[in-house]
């Protein structure tokens, strides 16, 4: 089975400077949200804190990544609100051979919040 990870940036802030960021920048509580979410679900996904993702001025940010499929990265997440949609889109990452998710399957959140979608490294 592939390996299918989420790399969350725990520096993301609006409010700290980068140098500045610690257990109060919204990345790592969104990193927090997502773990304990992950305590009472069937997701079946790696989730893996990162210190900087380099998109810093649209915070906060995540990045889907597997081995042969697309990668996504998604910026200016809203915290409070986007738990369930990033697991929705999981789900769909995971279910996906090649990682490739149509616009219109994709939660309606996180539409306009996806910055970047790379296409996998051939073989």
């Amino acid at each position: 089975m592939k390996l299918h990870t989420l790399f969350v940036c725990k520096s993301c802030s609006a409010i700290l400077e980068h140098e500045e960021a610690d257990d109060r920048a919204e990345g790592n509580q969104l990193l927090l949200k997502l773990l304990e979410a992950q305590k009472n679900s069937a997701c079946n996904l790696n989730i893996e804190a990162v210190g900087c993702l380099w998109t810093c001025d649209t915070p906060c940010c995540v990045t889907f990544t597997c081995q042969g499929k697309y990668t996504y990265h998604f910026v200016n997440l809203p915290v409070q609100n986007i738990v369930l949609d990033l697991f929705q889109f999981s789900k769909l990452y995971r279910e996906s051979k090649n990682g490739y998710i149509l616009p219109a399957k994709m939660p309606e959140q996180l539409k306009s919040n996806l910055l970047v979608r790379i296409p996998p490294v051939p073989d």
